[in-house]
């Protein structure tokens, strides 16, 4: 049988294939997934790939359809069901496998889904995403050859692991959880059964509707469920997921979101007490408060590109035992694998916390304060989002302007600073700024706005976005 298949272009990212189901997406997307995924494996002299899925509606069909693709490519597949990607990435290395794909829509809605992929352990993505494009849409791949699947239940090694690390101190903790019916559900029922203190579970049922609420705790509107829980129980923490389980959420006891790169500021803290002078890195949307709190507890400070597979491959070239996004994906290599995983995170936090003195809200409160906007995303044509980025960036040049151009341009001023950056996921630019004022901020937004004007873009809409932070 000639195989050959020509994906949506709209569905191959920067660091997965995403798409609308029905519409850019569907089964035979998944064949060829398997099909080109399981050949460029076996050419590198693999011969056993993982398999898991999420919980949305459409994640098993897409899945069966995935493995078939494998299989025809001599793939020995192991299967291990519907969980979340962490998990799936802990399988690969526990079974020692060539390459793993999730089926996940992580955050997105409900009708949109897609594929998470890692070789040989190390992201899949970028180059190698349009390397598989090429060659699904040639019909360069192996002969077809039958391989094998077998099913694999992987939960309670994988729960037991994540166990292995506590280090619970004497307080004991009442928490509330909100799976958010994301693909955790069954995990996180296993993990909370053997953990000490009192532990509730919101939206505890996988449910791919997500009918309680959107699956992203990015979204303030999407954790007041979880602060309402919290203060209604006098819970000392709740912590919530995204879709897939790779993403936290968390709101301390007195109900009040703590924003990863403040997550990160406690991680960090303690991970230096282990690793004095470790570089700790943030994407470029974190608070500056997080890189001099980083170097005021005796670590490296390090600002580098969003997105999960450029943390993950900087954090293996500089050995960094934590990183982390705003976007809620945490990283540690500190005892743990170095992927992002939102229920070791959480383990992690849980023992920091059991182990203070003071209330979780009393941490943040003590935290230096500053006035930011949230991280807005908004419209921009696919085929101007990265000049748009190039004209304000060398306009800054000429203007003499303090810019870091990493990743878009964050620009620092004596007011605060900055950020502009296009998705590398979607039409759309990216933009935040943090002051030390409410005053500062309204001059650091005009800056922003009339760079925006300058390339003929819409300024994003900032009504009632602005807080403390």
């Amino acid at each position: 049988m000639i195989f050959q298949h020509r994906f949506d272009p709209s569905t191959l990212r920067e660091y997965d294939i995403r798409g609308v189901v029905g519409t850019t997406l569907g089964p035979e997307d998944a064949y060829a997934i398997g099909r080109t995924f399981g050949s460029m494996v076996a050419r590198a002299g693999g011969w056993r790939i993982v398999i898991g899925h999420d919980g949305r509606l459409s994640s098993p069909a897409l899945e069966r359809a995935l493995v078939e693709g494998a299989v025809a490519s001599g793939m020995v597949v192991q299967r291990i069901g519907c969980g979340p990607t962490p998990m799936l990435y802990f399988a690969s290395i526990a079974l020692g496998a060539d390459g793993a794909v999730m089926v996940t829509g992580s955050h997105n809605p409900p009708d949109h889904n897609g594929f998470k992929m890692v070789c040989a352990n190390r992201p899949f993505f970028g180059a190698r995403i349009r390397e598989l494009g090429r060659l699904s849409a040639a019909g360069d791949v192996v002969p077809h050859y039958p391989g094998t699947t077998h099913d694999v239940d992987i939960r309670s090694d994988y729960v037991a692991r994540l166990l292995r690390d506590r280090d619970d101190g004497p307080r004991p903790l009442k928490v509330i959880w909100d799976n958010a019916s994301s693909a955790a559900g069954e995990v996180l029922s296993l993990l909370t059964s053997r953990l000490p203190g009192t532990h509730r579970i919101l939206n505890a049922a996988i449910d791919g509707r997500f009918p309680a609420h959107h699956p992203d705790p990015t979204i303030p509107a999407n954790m007041r469920q979880l602060a309402d829980a919290v203060r209604q129980d006098g819970a000392d923490i709740g912590m919530a997921f995204d879709g897939d389980a790779d993403r936290i959420g968390v709101v301390d006891d007195t109900g009040t979101i703590l924003w990863a790169d403040q997550l990160l500021v406690l991680l960090a803290r303690d991970v230096l007490r282990e690793h004095p002078g470790a570089t700790i890195i943030a994407d470029v949307k974190a608070s500056q408060t997080l890189f001099d709190e980083i170097a005021r507890a005796g670590g490296t400070p390090l600002m580098w590109k969003s997105g999960h597979s450029p943390m993950k491959t900087k954090m293996a070239e500089t050995q960094a035992p934590l990183a982390g996004e705003m976007s809620g994906h945490i990283f540690l290599a500190d005892r743990w694998y170095g992927f992002d995983d939102a229920l070791y995170a959480a383990i992690r936090l849980l023992g920091i916390v059991s182990r203070l003195d003071m209330p979780l809200s009393a941490v943040r409160k003590a935290l230096p304060a500053t006035f930011s906007t949230p991280e807005l995303r908004f419209d921009c044509p696919e085929s101007r989002k990265f000049d748009v980025i190039a004209e304000v960036a060398s306009r800054l040049e000429k203007s003499g302007a303090t810019v870091c151009a990493i990743d878009g341009v964050r620009v620092s001023t004596v007011d605060g600073w900055w950020l502009l950056r296009a998705s590398n996921t979607q039409a759309l630019l990216v933009a935040r700024a943090e002051a030390a004022s409410r005053s500062a901020l309204e001059r650091l937004k005009a800056e922003l706005c009339a760079q925006l004007a300058l390339s003929g873009i819409a300024a994003p809409d900032f009504t009632g976005t602005d807080a403390e932070h």
